[in-house]
């Protein structure tokens, strides 16, 4: 590899004032001074895999693997790209050089073209968004074509596209910024052909990519595929930021909670790698730092479909914050191997204090990487998150959604999730956090899971059952709760789907953690009469014809581990119920600022008398309820008997919110009682769509989205986060409902939606109502 680095720069520098005006003796000392530093990775001794390293992002990473020592795409399909994530053009006053040895595996009915794309940059130009950009100048061979930009240049001379070399250069030229692109064969020091072209200096800013097929429009059967290696980098135009790596341990999550038994605290924690290889290494050391020195805790092997390793340690020492380490050793086919870390801490039990919780929900990729909301989590620095689900949707990162069959399925899964995990993963770190899947985890609009059916029939948003494989959706259940504290019940339900159910005793409050949608019903059993299962659209239609026998909410397992975790009191003073969604309809416009609902069954308030039957079970031991789901942040109370005599409802705003929802009661004409003393629109007690009985304190009601840039536009729609003190002394729960574009840490009252913060007491959720 080090001759062949050093033979491109040859290669390169002998055409001196060509390419960088030096005078040759210098380029030919540069050229010497050239070595394996400057090539991306370790491809070349890399056992085959589907991931392809830590300096890598691969678009999508289910099309690329490596095989025999290089990156293949695995697809003819357009626009696949590798981006390089530890160096981005940043100084157009100096120059560059790229190269790459690329090899055509296969060609259909045309080549789409192989080479890089320079200056791939989103609207942030910040390096993971970038990833995801379609912008940035080709450089390349097209159907024997050079290609730089919008300038094409037919060859001279046929390349043998099984075995060349691509290379381009760039340089300061007056106000212009020059890239050359160069073709050679890899045995050969003569070029088969160069084109040169000038650019805007701030059109080459941004991320460096491969590219297999330039061109996106080409469908699979259509363009060619391609394999590449030694992948050389070099020049001062480059910010080197050796932090971007993104794995071997792509990022780790743990809780802390008291087991009140023999086990006393217990920890668990699971370390998420990407895709390895048959022969690669599978299992993850868990150390802690114990004085000056690291204690091995054990080995854990990695589960190959989740690519998780989960370790439990009983009798954990709560009372003092302590260093982990998780080490991962990739072995090599040269028979070497690199450690890898990933380092943290295990916070101390917040025992005898307030006890802050972070709460978020529904990440729509277009605000990717939440950089606002993801920094504000750190300046707060909560003991506790907690995730209530849609860490992803189907359209996440681009490049199509794989169904099944479920081992591909797993891979295009897993490549939308960790974005999650490469947004939020500084924020986990260092605290416990809970994470529940949602229906759009599982690449669902909706989930009626009818206790782990296998749906039959019709559409993701209005039918019962699971679409995908009972083996993808176990993975789902795996990358985001498999390190929660044991569950209640683990029985699987049917198809062997994975329950996640259970609790959570920390920092003196136990925090119960639902999947509301497992066992619920579908809407086939009920007819809406608007032609879709789920919605009603009609404001006359009488929905209690929808409240049909038998129809479940929680299902009868969740419901018997709700009245036992009501009645358990062992070790906490206060408690908080996680699930998905808001147990009533808080939401009267759907999708567009007009698309008037007057009940959807995707609500926690559908079926009604199972929702009823879930608040008086909740009243008994008076949680906080805290979900998300809706995109649209509320503070509400649920009624059953009587208005206000139920727990109380957080529902998060969004992290970033896509289809967008808004309560506009007064407008519709709702009738209303009791506004809160603040007298805001849209609030007081009312009966929601279908009848049940809620008191609506507040509401953050979004603008339709117009803003062109990402977090513009997710802050105009009402995106941000949540925050809740709990004090178990005091029995009381101030809530937080935190816009997008703020800083949490300023003061501002503007920072929060309209009506927040609230402090509640802990009575106040069972109907002991003192907020007016």
């Amino acid at each position: 590899m080090q001759s062949l680095t050093r033979r491109m720069a040859l290669k390169l520098f002998a055409l001196g004032t060509t390419f960088f005006g030096l005078k040759k003796s210098h380029t030919l000392e540069a050229a010497e001074q050239k070595n394996d530093s400057s090539v991306m990775g370790r491809w070349n001794k890399t056992n085959d895999r589907v991931w392809l390293g830590e300096e890598f992002w691969a678009n999508p990473m289910e099309d690329w693997r490596i095989v025999d020592g290089a990156a293949e795409c695995q697809t003819t399909a357009g626009s696949r790209n590798i981006q390089l994530l530890t160096h981005q053009l940043t100084n157009v006053r100096a120059p560059f050089t790229m190269s790459v040895h690329v090899k055509q595996v296969e060609v259909k009915q045309q080549d789409g073209g192989v080479g890089f794309r320079v200056g791939v940059k989103s609207d942030l130009n910040e390096y993971r968004s970038n990833c995801f950009a379609k912008s940035g100048i080709k450089a390349g061979i097209v159907n024997g074509k050079l290609v730089l930009g919008n300038k094409e240049q037919k060859l001279k001379q046929p390349v043998d596209m099984k075995d060349c070399v691509l290379t381009v250069t760039g340089k300061p030229e007056g106000e212009k910024y020059s890239l050359t692109l160069l073709v050679t064969q890899s045995e050969s020091d003569k070029p088969l052909g160069t084109l040169s072209q000038t650019f805007p200096p701030q059109a080459v800013l941004g991320n460096v990519a491969l590219v297999s097929n330039f061109d996106a429009r080409f469908k699979r059967k259509i363009g060619a595929r391609y394999r590449f290696s030694d992948w050389s980098v070099d020049g001062k135009a480059f910010t080197v930021s050796p932090e971007h790596k993104f794995g071997p341990i792509l990022w780790s999550q743990y809780t802390l909670s008291d087991s009140r038994g023999d086990e006393g605290f217990v920890m668990k924690i699971s370390a998420l790698t990407g895709p390895l290889g048959e022969k690669d290494n599978k299992d993850v050391e868990l150390l802690s730092k114990q004085g000056d020195t690291w204690k091995s805790l054990g080995t854990a092997a990695l589960d190959t479909d989740a690519w998780t390793a989960t370790f439990r340690i009983p009798n954990w020492n709560e009372k003092k914050a302590t260093p982990f380490k998780l080490v991962y050793k990739e072995k090599h086919t040269d028979g070497t191997e690199t450690t890898n870390e990933r380092t943290g801490i295990i916070r101390s039990n917040p025992s005898g204090r307030p006890l802050k919780l972070g709460a978020l929900t529904c990440q729509k990729d277009y605000g990717f990487p939440y950089e606002p909301v993801a920094n504000n989590l750190l300046k707060v620095d909560p003991d506790l998150l907690y995730f209530s689900g849609d860490q992803l949707y189907e359209d996440h990162g681009g490049f199509g959604l794989i169904r099944d069959p479920a081992e591909p399925a797993i891979l295009n899964y897993l490549r939308k999730f960790y974005m999650h995990g490469w947004a939020f993963g500084e924020a986990m770190r260092d605290r416990p956090t809970v994470c529940i899947p949602d229906d759009h985890d599982v690449f669902q609009g909706n989930i009626w899971g009818e206790g782990g059916m296998k749906m039959k029939e019709g559409t993701t948003s209005s039918n019962g059952g699971y679409r995908e494989p009972a083996r993808m959706v176990n993975v789902v259940h795996k990358t985001c709760a498999a390190h929660h504290p044991d569950y209640y019940d683990p029985t699987p339900c049917k198809q062997g789907i994975s329950v996640y159910y259970g609790d959570m005793v920390y920092g003196d409050v136990s925090f119960a953690i639902l999947g509301d949608r497992q066992f619920k019903s579908g809407p086939e059993h009920v007819d809406t009469g608007s032609g879709r299962a789920d919605h009603v659209t009609d404001p006359n239609f009488d929905t209690s014809k929808l409240d049909k026998p038998g129809l479940e909410l929680l299902g009868e397992r969740q419901e018997k581990f709700l009245e036992h975790w009501c009645d358990d009191w062992r070790g906490h003073a206060l408690k908080v119920l996680f699930s998905q969604t808001v147990f009533s309809g808080v939401a009267t416009h759907h999708g567009g600022y007009n698309g008037y609902l007057k009940a959807d069954l995707d609500s926690g308030g559908w079926p009604q008398t199972a929702r009823n039957r879930t608040v008086r079970i909740l009243r008994k031991g008076m949680p906080l309820h805290v979900n998300g789901d809706q995109h649209l942040t509320s503070l509400s109370q649920y009624g059953a008997d009587e208005q206000r005599d139920g727990s109380w409802s957080f529902c998060t705003p969004a992290i970033s919110a896509g289809y967008p929802r808004w309560w506009r009661p007064d407008e519709v004409g709702m009738p209303h009682e009791n506004r809160p003393q603040h007298r805001l629109p849209n609030t007081g007690e009312y009966l929601d769509g279908f009848g049940n009985k809620v008191y609506v304190y507040a509401v953050g009601n979004p603008e339709p989205g117009t803003e062109k840039n990402r977090y513009d536009l997710a802050h105009q729609k009402g995106s941000g986060f949540g925050l809740v003190l709990i004090d178990p002394e005091q029995k009381t729960y101030t809530i937080h409902s935190y816009r997008f574009l703020i800083d949490a840490t300023d003061g501002k009252p503007v920072n929060e939606f309209p009506g927040w913060p609230v402090t509640l007491h802990q009575k106040e959720n069972g109907g002991a109502n003192q907020l007016q």
